[in-house]
């Protein structure tokens, strides 16, 4: 079946109002009935509330098999059907999306019960609206004995064998639960779930298996695994339920609230969402929007609004139902957080590590509340995945502070002719070439130090107190430094004179000769804190000392193939490539050979042998201040005479090397019996031992 076509609103109302009644039916057939939705529910609902207000305004046109009469859906084939004896309704949706809703749904519910300004103020109760499927469960004698769908909100599709495989849904209630009772709730999918869902749905679909699809949110997800034929495949989803309300009881209790019901329910065994509370007048109602407005996204599910109630039994029955929703009842969505769009274009953006993401420039759209204009494809795998192209309509969704992503494209409004998207060869930002490990999803750039877009955290890596050091230099001053245009490349920090570095906001004198200082003392440093500086892709500060142990000088590692590269202890083939990948480019060595010409130098040597590690085995800890050593040169000493330096002291600690103000480490290893040395033990260790 074709999605319908909808004309202009310039043309006739009735001819307006038959196009929403069967593109509205089409959409609410495909989210009911098939759980494969096609629009965002925001964009469900602007139709919607677009017919309501033709109706509202043309009366005549308002026929009986309309949307705006009945709930919605189709009892699918398989099922067989539940007749509900009370309808499972709709609540209203107020679509203002601000504090004022709540406010007009206080007023509405105040003039409908006659009340003034001087009377008390109403209490209701306040809920989270479930973005899952609503369910009415049905217990004679304390036994679960049928489950049914919505459906079209009086006929409704058997799925008690599905239901029974939801551990949160209770099979026998208590001895003093009613001999009738049935229960209206939402089965959901936690996020997590939802997620573990997808991986596994991916991993099948990556082993070739036919007919698997992911899901798009965990809403389908739940429909989907209800709706299953075969309850064995439900059982397989990690399903949760809550209970919102009762439908029948028999014989009802003397209870009088709505919350006083919720709270029976939970004495029966069903879950009952714990942010459920009670709200008197208007104020606490937008208190009670705007709290769980800022907390949804930590919430474990999905939810899309919240929900009001009037919580007297009695007022609730005296204001009654209006066409097909409760006049005492109320959902207050939050801003949609999927909205359709179009991409305008696609391109490439390089971040500071260096890693290629794709993003969607869209035609401006409010979601999530906020105007978005880009969105992320996250990877070319994701992109191709979904197939997304210049051009096309696309459902894009921003989850609170999450970045706005392309969720699915609508593949029959796609132009003839538009392209698949590719990632480039070529880093859209420096032109080096871009590469892709085996076994990993992302694109990088091999610019490394050259790149522009990595400028920034090439400078922070190389400065920080593992590897060169350039004490000093941090974030803020990267920033302006590079912002300002001082600084290019590495090499350009040790052209930086004290005048430039003066002119600089929030920059004394003092200051600015302390980085120059800092600077011109970084450039003595070793081989280990060099390579480690450089950022090569993978290299961490082990990797980097055992290069230097195995080559003792750098143009060796720079000229080192891949075959000898993967001779040097714990090197792989993974990161033997990368090293070559890197010292390949030829603007990486430009940049190593002009920090060599402004001074930057280490002590190089001839490799060294395991012999010639005189402390090889041997497990030292370090506290305290020594005389002229700084810990981190105290630990390269140790490291490079084959010695572990551990955090903690134990029973295999050979030594504890202690300085000045040492503290609980040293009380320990005279406690276990460990050695203790001082700076001057230390040397006279690696003299003898040396």
């Amino acid at each position: 079946m074709n999605t319908p076509a909808l004309p202009s609103s310039a043309h006739a109302p009735s001819e307006r109002a038959a196009a929403l009644r069967a593109l509205l039916d089409y959409h609410a057939h495909r989210y009911h009935t098939l759980d494969a939705p096609e629009i965002p529910d925001a964009e469900y609902d602007r139709l919607f509330c677009e017919l309501q207000a033709i109706e509202a305004a043309h009366p005549s046109l308002r026929t009986p098999d309309s949307i705006t009469q009945r709930v919605g859906g189709q009892v699918l084939a398989g099922f067989a059907p539940v007749r509900h004896q009370v309808p499972m309704l709709s609540i209203g949706t107020e679509t203002d999306t601000s504090a004022n809703g709540a406010r007009a749904f206080d007023a509405r519910v105040r003039r409908a019960l006659g009340l003034s300004d001087a009377d008390p103020q109403l209490e209701y109760v306040t809920e989270l609206k479930f973005d899952g499927l609503a369910i009415s469960l049905r217990y004679e004698n304390g036994v679960l004995v049928q489950a049914g769908t919505r459906g079209d909100g009086e006929v409704g599709e058997d799925v008690t064998n599905n239901i029974r495989t939801i551990g949160q849904i209770p099979l026998r209630l208590p001895a003093d639960a009613p001999a009738l009772l049935e229960v209206r709730g939402e089965v959901y999918l936690r996020r997590d779930a939802f997620e573990a869902l997808n991986d596994r749905q991916r991993a099948k679909i990556a082993a070739g298996a036919k007919g698997e699809k992911t899901f798009v949110n965990p809403r389908n997800a739940a429909a989907g695994a209800v709706r299953q034929l075969d309850s064995s495949v439900t059982a397989q989803r990690p399903l949760s339920f809550f209970a919102y309300g009762v439908a029948q009881i028999a014989p009802a209790p003397a209870l009088q609230t709505h919350f006083a019901l919720l709270q029976q329910l939970k004495s029966w065994g069903f879950a009952v969402a714990e942010q459920t509370a009670l709200a008197r007048g208007a104020d606490e109602l937008v208190a009670f929007y705007q709290r769980i407005g800022a907390a949804r996204w930590q919430l474990p599910f999905d939810i899309d609004g919240v929900v009001y109630k009037v919580n007297a039994l009695a007022l609730q029955q005296r204001l009654g139902f209006v066409t097909r929703e409760p006049r005492w009842a109320l959902a207050h969505k939050y801003p949609a957080q999927e909205q359709l769009s179009t991409v305008l274009a696609i391109d490439v953006q390089v971040g500071r590590t260096g890693k290629l993401t794709p993003v969607a420039r869209l035609a401006p759209v409010f979601v999530g509340g906020v105007t978005v204009t880009n969105a992320t494809l996250h990877n070319e795998d994701e992109a191709r995945r979904k197939d997304v192209r210049v051009g096309d309509t696309v459902i894009v969704r921003r989850a609170g502070d999450v970045i706005p992503e392309v969720v699915a494209v609508l593949p029959e409004q796609r132009t003839p002719g538009a392209a698949a998207f590719r990632m480039p060869s070529q880093c859209p930002v420096c032109a080096s070439a871009v590469l892709r490990e085996a076994g990993e999803v992302e694109h990088r750039c091999s610019g490394g130090l050259y790149c522009p877009a990595q400028r920034k955290q090439a400078m922070l890596h190389y400065a920080q107190r593992r590897a060169v050091e350039v004490e000093g230099l941090g974030e803020k001053l990267v920033d302006q430094l590079v912002d300002a245009g001082l600084v290019n490349t590495l090499p350009d920090l040790y052209r930086l004179g004290l005048n430039a570095l003066a002119r600089l906001d929030r920059m004394a004198d003092k200051s600015a000769q302390n980085i120059v200082a800092a600077l011109e003392k970084s450039k003595q440093t070793t081989l280990p804190r060099f390579l480690f500086g450089l950022g090569i892709r993978h290299v961490g500060e082990a990797s980097a000392k055992d290069l230097a142990r195995h080559f003792g000088r750098l143009d060796r590692i720079m000229n080192a193939s891949v075959e000898q590269l993967l001779q040097v202890k714990d090197i792989g083939p993974v990161l033997a490539h990368s090293i070559r990948s890197f010292f390949d480019q030829p603007h990486n060595r430009e940049v190593v050979e002009q920090l060599r010409a402004c001074g930057v130098h280490w002590d190089e040597q001839e490799p060294t042998s395991a012999p010639e590690r005189p402390l090889l085995g041997k497990t030292f800890v370090l506290t305290g201040s020594l005389p002229s050593l700084s810990r981190q040169q105290a630990k390269d000493m140790l490291e490079a005479a084959g010695a572990k330096v551990a955090a903690s002291v134990s029973k295999k600690t050979d030594y504890v090397l202690a300085g000045e103000a040492a503290g609980g480490k040293l009380e320990q290893a005279h406690a276990l019996g460990v050695a203790v040395l001082d700076e001057a033990g230390l040397r006279a260790l690696l003299a003898q031992t040396g």
